[in-house]
């Protein structure tokens, strides 16, 4: 069983009141990473996948902590993921986080049908990452197609990896690009 050892929680909170538009809805998008040891980190695993089972706890303490940051579940309807690996790792070591980041904020958000959408790297120390947002239930809401910046001045080292989380309330401030609109959401197969 490998040991994941956790260095740093980090959150970040942005609430946006308006994007050169009439002040609206505020529109709320938070991330929340940890950083913690890569136990792969200088060596070749050929069978990473059980080590996924090992970070489900770590999923789900992020989860719950940026849902309480955000205020609650309640109108929550934006999600993704991501992974910075250092440079004593590899990019297929940020994979293990698909299945303990996705399906952690799904159990905990309820229904949520769309894939979540998720970005990684091999990254040197205070690199940054885009992590990709898309609405939770339907994929082609393009009100909902966005992407947070995270950073860690100090991380991740060498032999680290940075798993990150990331969840919105509301789509872009004063979204005008068409196409599905919330409102005409089904949520049946996870794009309309």
């Amino acid at each position: 069983m490998p040991e994941f050892a956790l260095r740093r929680i980090t959150l970040q909170i942005e609430e946006t009141l308006h994007d050169g538009g009439a002040t609206g809805t505020a529109r709320l998008r938070g991330a929340i990473l940890a950083v913690v040891r890569n136990p792969f980190s200088g060596r070749f695993e050929p069978d990473l996948q059980p080590a996924m089972e090992d970070l489900k706890p770590l999923g789900l303490m992020l989860t719950d902590r940026l849902i309480a940051a955000l205020g609650g579940r309640d109108g929550i309807d934006g999600y993704g993921k991501g992974a910075m690996v250092g440079a004593g790792g590899e990019a297929e070591h940020g994979a293990l986080w698909h299945v303990p980041g996705g399906y952690a904020m799904r159990e905990r958000l309820g229904e949520s049908r769309a894939v979540v959408p998720s970005a990684m790297k091999v990254a040197a120390m205070g690199a940054s990452l885009d992590i990709p947002l898309g609405h939770i239930n339907a994929a082609y809401v393009r009100s909902h197609f966005d992407a947070i910046t995270v950073t860690i001045p100090d991380a991740p080292r060498s032999d680290e990896i940075v798993f990150a989380l990331a969840m919105s309330k509301g789509g872009r401030i004063h979204s005008r690009m068409g196409g599905l609109e919330v409102w005409q959401v089904k949520g049946e197969d996870g794009l309309r």
